[in-house]
């Protein structure tokens, strides 16, 4: 999982922070910082949590192939 988070369509809703601090943080105007691009398996269910609850739909997701 890759994920991406576009800081220019982010409307500060805090959504993201507010369910995976670990991978999201937000800077002083309250817009989107992404930690890490590629969160750890731990943390992959959540990122897909914070990314639907996104009200800006800023975040995006890009998943990794399976491997056969």
């Amino acid at each position: 999982m890759r994920l991406h988070a576009d800081r220019e369509s982010c409307i500060s809703g805090g959504r993201c922070m507010a369910t995976l601090p670990e991978v999201f943080d937000q800077d002083d105007e309250g817009i989107v910082v992404l930690l890490t691009p590629t969160p750890a398996p731990e943390h992959q269910a959540k990122a897909r949590k914070a990314a639907y609850l996104c009200p800006a739909r800023a975040i995006d997701i890009t998943e990794s192939p399976t491997p056969d």
